[in-house]
């Protein structure tokens, strides 16, 4: 996620790249053409070129709509994921009887929610897990996980198989035992909503039209305003170009939230946040440090 400070307006022109280049230069190819050859020929009427922005400002405005919707409910579910393993951990350390013998249950249990939310966030950018996990997890685990598809499903469901040993155990009854298993439930449902939003994207027509319609505007722009504007066509048309350019841009980046780029949800950092406070929790002496930004971007 890229931080607020960090919007200036060179790394915009930088963010943009090189459509907006291309598009300066070709407005000074137009006006150049314009005043110095005697029929260019190439003139538009005002009136069709506002009608043509307008129709892609409606279509821009829907497409960046429904890509924010998506990183929106991202982010949502991952603030509900925070929620869900503090109030795990809490219930976990002591709702389960506190005992030398269900004291390395708990701990574990807390430590494997720790590994859960990080093998959640490779499994959403489709990374291997495994260096992540191999800290809150014992080695064997780590290696039968390597077969297993979905690895943070079948670390939660571990983590269920362990809350029934402790309930056989006497260490938590059947009431408390239903109260921390609605937890993993919650967990388990916010983790269905993210797999959505990862493994069904936008229509393809939602990224390909809005982009090429973009272009195909900004190359009519300059031709369209040069007959009023002359020579300040370049400034005004490169000006408009850059927003729409831009608008574009940051629809494309928002569709895909979990794609481990620099505006997706941060959720390196959120795993870090949900860390520290499970290990401040079973009192670790140095829990794990926030994340800090890199180049303004929270990852």
């Amino acid at each position: 996620m890229v931080l607020p400070q960090s919007a200036r307006l060179p790394r915009m022109l930088g963010y943009i790249g090189w459509p907006l280049a291309l598009l300066f230069i070709w407005d000074i190819a137009v006006t150049v053409a314009y005043v110095y050859l005697p029929h260019p020929g190439f003139d538009l009427p005002a009136l069709p070129m506002t009608l043509l922005g307008s129709a892609l400002a409606l279509f821009l405005g829907f497409r960046n709509n429904s890509a924010y919707a998506r990183w929106w409910e991202a982010r949502t579910l991952w603030g509900a994921m925070v929620n869900s393993s503090r109030s795990f951990g809490r219930e976990v350390f002591y709702l389960i009887d506190a005992n030398p013998e269900s004291e390395k249950l708990r701990h574990d249990l807390i430590r494997r929610q720790i590994a859960y939310v990080n093998a959640l966030r490779c499994h959403l950018r489709r990374q291997p897990p495994f260096e992540e996990i191999a800290d809150f997890l014992p080695d064997d685990e780590v290696e039968a996980l390597r077969t297993v598809s979905n690895v943070p499903n079948a670390i939660l469901n571990r983590s269920a198989a362990m809350l029934a040993e402790a309930s056989e155990r006497g260490w938590i009854d059947s009431y408390r035992r239903v109260q921390i298993e609605s937890l993993l439930v919650d967990m388990s449902n916010a983790q269905g909503g993210m797999e959505r939003i990862k493994n069904t994207p936008l229509p393809r027509e939602y990224g390909y039209f809005p982009t090429l319609f973009v272009h195909f505007f900004c190359i009519l722009l300059p031709i369209g305003l040069v007959d009023t504007l002359t020579i300040y066509t370049p400034l005004a048309s490169t000006v408009a170009g850059f927003m729409l350019l831009a608008m574009d841009r940051i629809g494309a980046d928002l569709q895909d939230p979990f794609e481990n780029r620099a505006h997706d949800v941060p959720v390196t950092s959120i795993c870090r946040t949900i860390q520290i406070d499970l290990e401040q929790l079973i009192g670790k002496r140095e829990p794990a440090k926030p994340l800090q930004p890199v180049e303004n971007v929270l990852w």
